[in-house]
């Protein structure tokens, strides 16, 4: 049986419900159970097309936050997402696809989800409301004013990212929130706040569709462009590719006879010296350098291979 003041939580919830964008009913889907099949699909093809231009409008905020994670990273920390169910494991994804993408460490881009490495495939109860776990979820992580914190709540009201929020601006770290709804306490808080504003949902509060697609398109950008301007590619190549299987070695093959228009033969020769790293096989195809030599520029340069090309010549 309800107490009272489960009920006034309960009613707390759905009067901020009902002022959220992300949670209001779609007038082009009222009829959305009785659709044909291309139909249906066709409207949720029309509706996704609206993510990206949303996401066209903060795009100053996104770069404010790449910025500030280059910052962190370039001083020894680390760029952090935060999140709950879907923003959460969105999170993890972009996190996890930067240590074979850019080479880096297991620990340099993180993600974090209400409920621990359970709520990855499963639902945990309660997980998201509970705002002392996302300060001890932070503290196991030793955060500290180096770190850069992205909360992710299409919401903008998840008490667990709030509470992580808050105990990061204590500590110093510079923070951004991604959320799908305006004013919302996430956006207020943050220091950088990012808006994908992308409407209603399709399926009335299933956030996981246009507010999770804007959510996955923003982190893409987030850590992509910060890989970037650490000198992580070369023109738009992945030279910092981590080949751990048939496929990425293949694919640093192509890279260093992308970047250099060798042969394959010299490619595959270059990477055999490099250890397979396709930065420093590139370098060594360029500048006729022998690997010591490329090694010490491309250190003396911090990774950055363009300048390290431009100091040979």
């Amino acid at each position: 049986m309800s107490s009272p003041s489960d009920s006034l939580t309960v009613d707390n919830i759905i009067n901020e419900l009902q002022a959220m964008s992300s949670e209001q009913v779609n007038p082009e889907s009222n009829e959305l159970d009785i659709l044909t099949t291309l139909d249906l699909v066709a409207l949720i093809n029309r509706e996704d097309h609206k993510v990206a231009p949303a996401i066209s409008q903060v795009l100053p905020s996104i770069a404010a936050c790449v910025d500030e994670a280059v910052k962190s990273i370039q001083q020894g920390g680390r760029l952090i997402y935060i999140g709950a169910g879907t923003s959460g494991r969105l999170g993890i994804l972009d996190a996890a696809e930067c240590r074979p993408t850019f080479s880096v460490p297991d620990n340099l881009v993180v993600g974090v989800i209400a409920g621990g490495n359970t709520a990855i495939q499963h639902a945990v109860e309660g997980a998201e409301d509970n705002t002392e776990q996302g300060i001890t979820d932070l503290k196991a992580l030793s955060l500290s004013a180096k770190d850069t914190l992205v909360g992710i709540a299409a919401s903008g009201r998840t008490p667990y990212v709030l509470g992580a929020l808050h105990y990061a601006q204590s500590l110093g770290c510079k923070t951004a929130g991604i959320s799908c709804n305006q004013n919302s306490q996430l956006l207020m808080a943050a220091d950088i706040a990012i808006l994908a504003d992308v409407g209603p949902e399709v399926l009335t509060g299933s956030t996981r569709m246009k507010a999770g697609t804007a959510q996955k398109l923003i982190l893409n950008m987030l850590s992509t462009a910060t890989m970037v301007k650490l000198g992580k590619t070369y023109g738009n190549l992945m030279v910092d590719v981590n080949a751990t299987n048939a496929k990425l070695e293949a694919r640093a093959v192509r890279i260093v006879m992308q970047a250099t228009e060798c042969t394959k033969d010299i490619a595959q020769h270059a990477l055999q010296q490099s250890n397979n790293q396709a930065k420093l096989a590139i370098l060594i195809v360029l500048t006729g350098l022998d690997v010591t030599e490329a090694k010490t520029l491309l250190c003396a340069q911090k990774g950055y291979l363009r300048n390290a090309i431009n100091e040979a010549n």
